[in-house]
């Protein structure tokens, strides 16, 4: 059984990190998107921030912010498993006026050769991964968003780190 990604635990550790530096969760919030101003990027907002914990997904480009202003990989919220504890990958820097996503692409063309090195087909590698479906996969090459804790399944299978496909994007 693969790892789960924590957003509990993501949440209470940015909760925790907020109290130790004073800040209200607008300071908190501000701080997140303060990288943005001046752009055309959208701010994630406080309720965004705030009602984590009770969502089932959150959208990958708000939780690769949060983890950027944490200085944490995501494989650091990992529930179980070793590969989070081995793992000493970081997020790229972005530099100014972008922000992190996920290259979706990359992550179709790696979960590809690792199934034809195993002589999967795509509906067989769904099976192996909870709560995807051979068309949720295969339209990963068109590079739709992915988010939270979806896409950490998919770095988990392919034992490697979510940094390798996060890239930098102009918003």
């Amino acid at each position: 059984m693969l790892p789960r990604f924590d957003m509990k635990r993501l949440h209470a550790t940015l909760d925790a990190e907020r109290r130790a530096r004073g800040l209200s969760w607008d300071a908190l919030t501000d701080e997140i998107n303060k990288p943005f101003e001046g752009t055309p990027s959208i701010p994630i907002s406080v309720a965004t921030i705030r009602g984590m914990p009770g969502k089932r997904s959150v959208t990958g480009a708000v939780v690769l912010q949060i983890l950027r202003w944490l200085h944490r990989a995501p494989e650091s919220f990992l529930a179980g498993g070793n590969f989070a504890q081995e793992t000493k990958e970081t997020l790229p820097e972005p530099g100014p006026s972008r922000i992190l996503r996920f290259d979706t692409r990359a992550l179709y063309r790696a979960l590809d050769a690792a199934r034809r090195r195993q002589e999967l087909s795509w509906h067989a590698l769904a099976r192996e991964l909870p709560g995807f479906t051979e068309n949720t996969l295969m339209n990963l090459s068109t590079g739709p968003l992915i988010g939270f804790p979806r896409v950490m399944v998919l770095t988990q299978w392919l034992q490697r780190p979510a940094a390798d496909f996060v890239r930098a994007h102009a918003r």
